[in-house]
């Protein structure tokens, strides 16, 4: 049998269609946010309740300050798959992070990097915004078409390549052989955009009721920086600029909704690129999880 994968936006639904899945399952996580602990509520990482129900691996096991990437992520999830495999269940991959569930399913190609050039580079931004992407359009046309313009780790990335080792971030990943030792049966999961645009603002209005603000205050006051790059996620980056009075509480809110939209849709465009996976929308669909086993055990 395929490795099932069970990808989404934020919000459409993920966690609320594992948890009804049975316990043959386990799930995989391919979320490059909820791997950290103490940032439980603003990242929306299942409940003990919800983990009850289906047992969750790569999830709450990092510091906010502690080094993780997604070829750490590929050999943890490659040894935790073959690991529920041999003890007879199922593994679920399942998440938002499609860089993560690409490094499971395509692999990553050699390339050199500097921890010096990278943070050289990402001060030369912060000087100067919009730098970096304007040297990437004439040194990597490719990559600067298909990045998005406010992901700068990637755009780093790919400048960092190409001033080391002279070749193209663009040209490498078409070289690059698919190396995994298992097929996918991909599964995106979507909503009507309205349903699935209501459903983000509600969850932004029930992480603040839960508690995220006192969630932040708390990270900064157990010491650490606001600028890790764990905070530099929707939410909690928004939280700590109103806790720095940049702007009011409703403007806070406003930002959080907008900024997790915006990240859906990015989200969903990514996803697109899953040729082969099979789209279920949500919306109006009385039994999803019929659907979805039909799928997996097709």
């Amino acid at each position: 049998m395929k490795i099932p994968v069970i990808l989404g936006p934020t919000a459409v639904g993920k966690t609320g269609i594992l948890t009804q899945l049975g316990n043959e399952f386990e799930v995989v996580s391919c979320d490059s946010r909820q791997i950290y602990k103490y940032m439980n509520i603003g990242t929306a990482k299942p409940t003990k309740d919800e983990q009850k129900k289906i047992k969750h691996h790569l999830i709450d096991f990092i510091e906010p300050d502690q080094y993780y990437n997604a070829y750490l992520y590929r050999l943890d999830a490659l040894k935790i798959i073959e690991d529920i495999l041999n003890r007879g269940k199922i593994p679920i991959i399942s998440g938002g992070t499609g860089l993560y569930f690409d490094a499971i399913y395509k692999g990553f190609f050699e390339s050199p990097s500097s921890l010096t050039l990278r943070s050289y580079l990402r001060k030369l931004e912060n000087s100067q915004p919009g730098i970096i992407r304007e040297i990437l359009k004439d040194v990597d046309p490719e990559s600067y078409l298909k990045i998005h313009q406010n992901d700068l780790k990637r755009l780093i990335r790919a400048l960092e390549i190409y001033i080391i080792s002279g070749k193209r971030m663009s040209d490498l990943i078409k070289s690059q052989k698919t190396v995994s030792p298992y097929d996918f049966n991909i599964i995106i999961l979507d909503r009507d955009r309205k349903e699935l645009h209501e459903r983000i603002n509600l969850r932004v209005e029930l992480m603040l009721k839960d508690g995220l603000i006192d969630e932040v205050k708390n990270l900064i006051a157990m010491g650490y920086n606001k600028n890790l790059n764990s905070l530099n996620t929707i939410g909690y980056k928004e939280v700590l600029e109103y806790i720095e009075g940049k702007y009011d509480y409703e403007k806070m809110i406003h930002y959080i909704k907008r900024n997790t939209r915006r990240y859906a849709r990015r989200q969903i465009i990514y996803f697109r690129g899953y040729k082969k996976a099979k789209w279920i929308n949500l919306t109006d669909l009385k039994d999803p999880i019929k659907k979805i086993k039909e799928i997996i055990f097709d």
